[in-house]
Formats: structure tokens, C-alpha cells, sequence
């Protein structure tokens, strides 16, 4: 696996230390040459903010955006799996307490109202570990 995530994208603007970047996310289908005639190949514009005081980069100027793979993960973690294991631990709770299956369930969606605050909460927090960079592409 590689040490690191990279995407080319256009810079949109640059606001003081930050620079927002657009990319192009695809999925993994989008490559395929029958991805005309298929419905599960998509790909979604997004804009990206990169911390950077270097004064090198210039709008409209293409460019690399590099992150670490380890951080990639750890997005999936809070996500995805940690979202996941809540559900499940609902679930597994209701169920051992003899609750109706319908009342586990919503308890366990309920329970993903708080967690996904907490992140939204803690969005400035997690801005700073999530840091990517740029590089000029020759």
C-alpha cells in the first residue's frame, strides 16, 4: 500500500493562508470504458482546504494534493466503522434486554444523532489533524 493519497485538482482561490482546491472525486468503476452504458459510475467535484503561507501557488494553476494514507483510514474509522459498531452495539443491547427488534434498531440510529454532533463539533479539531498538502505538477 502506498504511504500516501494524491489527487490533481485546480486551485479555485486562495484566501490568506488557504488555499481551496477543486478535485474530482470518481469512483472506483469510473475508469471503465463501459461506465457509459453503467449507473454505478459517478464522480462528484469537491473542494478541498489546504493550509499554506508559501505565496507559490496561483489560482487556476494545477496542482497535487497529497495526504497520508494512515489519515485515509482514520477517516473511514470515524465514518464509517465506528458508526457501525454503535448500530450493532444497540442492536446486540435491545435485544439482550428483550426490546422489540424495531425499538433496538431506532435506538441504534437515534444513538448516531450524538456521534455525528460530536464530530461536528469537533470539526476545527480534526481540520488540524487531517492536513494535506500541494505540490506544483510539472
Amino acid at each position: 500500500m502506498s504511504e500516501s493519497i494524491n489527487h490533481n485538482g485546480i486551485i479555485e482561490k486562495i484566501d490568506g493562508g488557504t488555499v481551496y482546491v477543486r478535485i474530482i472525486q470518481q469512483s472506483a468503476c469510473s475508469g471503465c470504458h463501459a461506465k457509459s452504458m453503467c449507473t454505478a459510475s459517478e464522480s462528484k467535484e469537491k473542494i478541498i482546504e489546504v493550509p499554506d503561507n508559501s505565496g507559490k501557488f496561483h489560482i487556476n494553476e494545477e496542482v497535487q494534493l497529497c495526504g497520508q494514507s494512515s489519515l485515509g483510514l482514520q477517516a473511514v474509522l470515524l465514518a464509517f466503522v465506528f458508526p457501525l459498531i454503535i448500530v450493532f452495539a444497540a442492536i446486540v443491547t435491545g435485544t439482550s434486554m428483550q426490546w422489540e427488534e424495531t425499538t433496538s434498531g431506532l435506538t441504534g440510529l437515534l444513538l448516531l444523532v450524538p456521534y455525528y454532533c460530536i464530530l461536528y463539533f469537533l470539526r476545527d479539531k480534526l481540520k488540524k489533524r487531517f492536513i494535506f498538502t500541494l505540490k506544483k505538477l510539472n
